[in-house]
Formats: structure tokens, sequence, C-alpha cells
């Protein structure tokens, strides 16, 4: 009897649903992205609160790329093979997540990227990489949609940071406003973490677009929407492609904020299952509003952590269950398929807000929003 209570006992402490599960996290705690990286940390930290409350034990591996690819690869290559973590959650941005894709593949990690919009990351067949967010091209049709649904705008300009993330978001939106017949005057890629920008954004008014169409980081959406009121930039709308104009540090300056509308991936007052519990505990936790980024990267470590719990640690079948699998979340439906050149990707709907008193407000799809959206952009004050 107590040779088979031994043999149990053995049995139990080898049992993946008991053993922790060591996932790897690759992140940009410091450097210029932090402010985001922040929320990435906050959202995979309510995550690990949630799954112990599952039963799933975690051994998280962290890692601080500081948003630079290089160190996002070396940080990949340590996660994959001295650390032998079975998945990993990251990295933030489209640069890092795009140089660390192939690493995933070469050592056959499972990699869901919470946030990155960069297209090509989920455009190369590769079938270890997996993505939560919607993808660049979503960033643009959901805000030239919204815009045409709002006005008649007939020309649109371009303000972006020469990044993997601002070229290609630029690139499906102007492609996106080609098929609309939509005028281009002006085309203004711009180097990242620039002390000024009035001489482009002076340019740009003296085309006198009717939207103005921005991707960047948050230290830059501040300063060049701080700088268009300088130079007196009005256009009927200001445009800004997520990232940045989602977050708090952005809405809460409120003499240049006020009014620009913006996509993002999710907002706490959508209906789906869990999102403003989430928020609330977020903020009562944190002491702030979650952006897009905590709820990316929550729902990412939800289901990675589950899967390969479910796996046994395995990495393959971790990779088999990402595929197969099918979840309904804070993120809404979250599947994993392939579309339109996409491998992983899952089909996300974009939502469309304006900061509207100080708030984020959702104005767009109808069944969402919850503010009517104001629309042209008011003179400045």
């Amino acid at each position: 009897m107590r040779k088979h209570l031994l043999a149990l006992g053995a049995v139990l402490a080898l049992s993946p649903c008991l053993m922790a599960q060591k996932i790897g996290v690759i992140n940009s705690m410091s450097g210029p992205e932090a402010p985001i990286g922040e929320h990435i940390t906050n959202g995979i930290k309510l995550a690990e609160e949630d799954l112990k409350k599952k039963g799933i034990n975690l051994q998280l591996v962290w890692e601080d790329d500081t948003g630079k690819p290089q160190i996002s690869m070396s940080a990949m290559e340590k996660l994959a093979t001295r650390d032998n973590v079975v998945g990993v959650v990251g990295p933030y941005t489209s640069a890092c997540s795009n140089a660390v894709a192939k690493l995933a593949e070469k050592y056959r990690v499972p990699l869901l990227i919470p946030a990155a919009a960069k297209e090509e990351i989920t455009r190369q067949g590769l079938k270890y990489v997996f993505r939560m967010n919607a993808p660049a091209d979503k960033y643009a049709s959901s805000l030239i949609d919204a815009a045409a649904a709002l006005g008649k705008p007939k020309s649109i300009a371009f303000i972006y940071e020469n990044t993997d993330f601002g070229t290609s978001t630029t690139k499906t939106a102007k492609e996106y406003v080609a098929k609309k017949g939509m005028q281009v005057v002006a085309d203004e890629p711009y180097p990242k973490g620039a002390a000024d920008y009035r001489s482009t954004l002076a340019k740009v008014k003296s085309r006198n677009p009717d939207l103005v169409f921005m991707v960047s980081y948050v230290a830059d959406a501040i300063l060049l929407m701080r700088q268009s009121k300088e130079v007196g930039l009005q256009p009927q709308a200001f445009l800004g492609a997520g990232a940045g104009f989602t977050t708090p540090e952005f809405a809460k300056e409120r003499a240049i904020s006020e009014n620009v509308i913006s996509c993002t991936q999710w907002t706490g007052d959508v209906n789906w299952p869990g999102a403003k519990e989430f928020e609330a505990r977020f903020k009562a936790k944190f002491g702030k509003e979650p952006t897009y980024h905590a709820a990316c990267a929550y729902a990412s470590m939800m289901i990675m952590a589950e899967t390969a719990r479910n796996a046994g640690g395995d990495r393959a079948k971790t990779q088999h269950g990402l595929k197969a699998g099918k979840w309904n979340g804070v993120m809404g439906e979250v599947q994993f398929a392939d579309y339109d050149g996409f491998t992983n990707q899952n089909n996300h709907q974009m939502l469309v807000q304006q900061i509207i008193q100080g708030n984020y407000e959702t104005v767009l799809p109808a069944k969402f929003a919850t503010k009517k959206a104001i629309f042209p952009f008011p003179k400045w004050k």
C-alpha cells in the first residue's frame, strides 16, 4: 500500500497540471516605449493572478528589450535555449516582434505577440508565430471608414515615424485611401524622437488637407499635436493610428488631445466578456486606466498559459493547441486563423474612439458606441 501511495505521489508531483508553466515575456520595460510597456507588464500581472485562481502556476522569465530589436533577439535566444520556456508572450514594438519571429520559428517556440501592428509579422507563413491584435491594415481602414462616415473628406496628409510600425501602417493606409478615391496631399515620414516638427507641420498646413493621419508613439504624438496647434494646422479631423494616441499620457494633455480620433483594439466599455471587470480591477490595482496594450497582454498570457498547461509544457503540443483553439474573453472572440495572406492571425474587431472631455469614448462601430463623435475638429482655442 505504501509503495502505491509513493508511486501516486510521484505521478502527482510530475503531473503537467501541477507543474509551473515556464513562459518567457519580452517587453519594453525601459527606454522610450516604457509607458506602454508598463501597461503590458501590468496586464500580464493580472493574468498571473487569474491563472493562479484556476490552479495554473506560472514561472515567468522576464526580459527587457528596451525597444531595441537586437536586444529582443538576444532575449529570444536566451529564453529558447538556456531557459527552455514552453512559449513566449511579446515583444511590444513591431520592429522587435518582426526581429524575433524567425527565431521563434527556428527554435520551435510558440510566440504570441500581443500588440505589434506590422503586417509582415504574420505574413511570413511562420507556424510558431501568433498574433492577438489586429494588424496595420485594420488601423488604416477603421480610421478612414470612420472619417468617411462622419463627413466627406477628399484629401489626406500622412505624418508618421520612419519605423516598421510607422511605415507599415501608412503603407496600408495609402493603399486604402487610393481605393476610396481620396487624394494624398502630403506624405511626411519623420525620424522618431525629433525635437521639432514645426517645419513639417507648416508644410502640411499649406496643403490644406481634410484629414491628418498620424502614426507615432507617446512622446511624438504629444509633441506633434502641440506643434500642430502652434502652427494652426486645422483639418476636419486628426486621426491617430493607435499606439501613442491611445494612452492616458496623451489624453491628459487636454489642450492638444481633445477631440482627436484614434483606433484601438479594446476599450473598457465594450461588451466583451470580462472587459468592464478587467478595467475596474486594473484601475483599482495600478491607479490608472488600462490601454488596449494591457488587455491584449492579459488575454495573450491567459491563452498561452492555459494552452501550455493543457499541452503538458510541450512546445509542439502548445503550438497545436494555439492553432486549434477558440476563446472568448476580454478581447472578444479569439481564434488564430489563416486568411488574406496572414498565418495564425486573430481577425480582431477594431474600435474607433475619440477623446471627449478628457476621456476616451467609443464612437464607432455604432453597436459599441458610448458617445456621438464630434466632427469636424473644432477650431483651436
